[in-house]
């Protein structure tokens, strides 16, 4: 059985072009090493419809029952991940491959690029497509809902050898350089199996990768290649279009710099981009406005939940200049009627989350004004999900729903299948304890429909959880998309 699954992973690293045919022999004796076997008898086995998921997984069960690993998706991530490492091309041999790419075009890097890091198992295909993706049309456009299912759950074992294990810090976090070909341990995934092309943007050393768990096609990051924390500035602007530039299919954004309204990795630089067409890039204007002295930038706000101001120019150092502009202003920006405040006892409120891309002959900057104040009443802040929304979403509100895309916690899926059942047999909500928490809300929108049956139920529950992830970009608007919303948002845009 062991021989035969080595001999079918070499033929995928060949049918993959992972390898040479070259290199067959020499990745079959890397895989014998791993698998702490000494003898190959090059076995008769079908090669065709050969599945990477299957034979990774059957030398998993094998290495198990030898002994070299334990029977736990943290170890066996780990293992199999040391297993892909045997087929991979060397650092220098994938960038040197990109530029040739390139040479044709941008598209054709990227396109090798992308498969590289799929059929090297870095991105886990297999789980990626366990996410589920659904979309939600509301007044601001077709939103995109997604569940992720992706990221494994550690299981006890696991998560207290990781509490147990020797602090490292190298890599110092998952975006540094030193990621590549790193084996990992109990609390740092392994990237035998990744690798980066190095970037130049404003004249500094970046690195261009994709993310593993890909919440949208050709999901990438692109990193400061030093371990400096993420802000917002002028700079920011600088780095975006001169990435934008040396790939115009591509659009690129940041997380804002501030806790709340910021990413989950405020500690390292990092913008994320790719190939996709998101809702709140084909939003229209709601209004234009002329800024004095850049007559020549087409601005205007975005009809969007969030509060965005939209910059177009075929000169991208036109839109530069402007943005920063703006950016200096809604820095020190407070309007109390609005209760917009710059600072308290301090503390900076104000940021902005910048998306760049390029849209025909023009380049296009949306700036998106956040504010990460916190009250009383809402104390995970004032422009994030309210309370009443948290049994859907929580969790800070990042580049990739700004855009118009949730990122919803693995936890839904299980709920909403049981919802589904306690609706449609018409339990007591309340008497579960994991979903108690969803019935104000299901007391709220049941009684709209006239036909809940077992053949709609789930229809109905996500289109319903489509308009609360819409409310929850709502909350996250610092001036709401009504009449007083868009007067207030109006005395900013006199002040530039």
């Amino acid at each position: 059985m062991i021989q035969e699954s080595i001999k079918k992973l070499a033929e995928y690293g060949v049918q993959k072009g992972l390898i040479d045919e070259c290199e067959r022999v020499y990745a079959i004796n890397q895989i014998l090493e791993v698998m702490d076997e000494d003898e190959y008898t090059d076995p008769k086995v079908d090669l065709k419809d050969i599945r990477l998921e299957e034979i990774l997984g059957d030398l998993l069960d094998e290495a198990v029952k030898k002994g070299l690993i334990e029977d736990s998706i943290v170890y066996r991530d780990l293992f199999d991940t040391k297993i892909m490492n045997c087929l991979m091309p060397r650092p220098a041999e994938v960038q040197r491959k990109f530029k040739e790419e390139y040479e044709i075009s941008p598209e054709k890097a990227t396109e090798y690029f992308y498969d590289l890091s799929r059929n090297s198992n870095y991105i886990r295909v297999d789980r990626v497509a366990k996410d589920m993706k659904w979309t939600c049309d509301t007044e601001y456009g077709t939103l995109d809902i997604t569940i992720n299912l992706s990221k494994p759950e550690k299981d006890p074992k696991a998560i207290a050898a990781a509490k147990n294990a020797k602090q490292s810090s190298y890599p110092k976090c998952l975006l540094c350089m030193e990621n590549e070909g790193y084996r990992g341990r109990v609390n740092h995934p392994a990237r035998q199996n990744h690798r980066i092309i190095p970037v130049t943007i404003n004249d500094s050393g970046w690195g261009f990768q994709y993310s593993p768990y890909v919440y949208y096609n050709e999901h990438c990051i692109v990193f400061n290649g030093e371990h400096t924390p993420m802000k917002i500035e002028k700079a920011t602007f600088i780095k975006l279009f001169d990435f934008v530039k040396a790939f115009p299919h591509y659009f690129l954004g940041s997380n804002a710099d501030l806790p709340i309204v910021g990413g989950s990795i405020l500690s390292h630089d990092h913008f994320q981009g790719g190939h996709y067409t998101f809702a709140m890039e084909r939003a229209d204007f709601v209004k234009k406005f002329t800024v004095k002295g850049f007559e020549d930038v087409n601005a205007g706000i975005v009809k969007w939940p969030l509060s965005v101001i939209r910059l177009q120019c075929k000169d991208e150092k036109r839109i530069i200049e402007l943005a920063d502009h703006i950016l200096t202003a809604w820095r020190g920006y407070t309007d109390e009627a609005a209760y917009i405040y710059a600072e308290t006892d301090g503390e900076p409120h104000n940021t902005i989350t910048p998306i760049a891309r390029k849209r025909g002959d023009l380049f296009e900057l949306d700036l998106t004004l956040r504010n990460n104040i916190t009250t009383p009443e809402n104390p995970l802040g004032l422009y994030h999900p309210h309370e009443k929304l948290h049994h859907i979403k929580k969790e800070n509100i990042g580049l990739i729903e700004v855009m118009g895309l949730a990122v919803l916690p693995a936890r839904l899926k299980g709920e909403l299948e049981l919802l589904a059942e306690y609706i449609v047999d018409g339990k007591d909500i309340c008497s579960n304890e994991d979903l108690k928490k969803h019935a104000d809300w299901v007391d709220e929108f049941l009684p709209g429909y006239d036909k809940v049956d077992r053949d709609n139920i789930m229809d109905i529950l996500k289109e319903e959880t489509g308009k609360v992830f819409c409310r929850v970009l709502e909350d996250a608007g610092v001036y709401k998309q009504n009449e007083e919303g868009l007067k207030a948002f109006d005395r900013f845009i006199v002040t530039l």
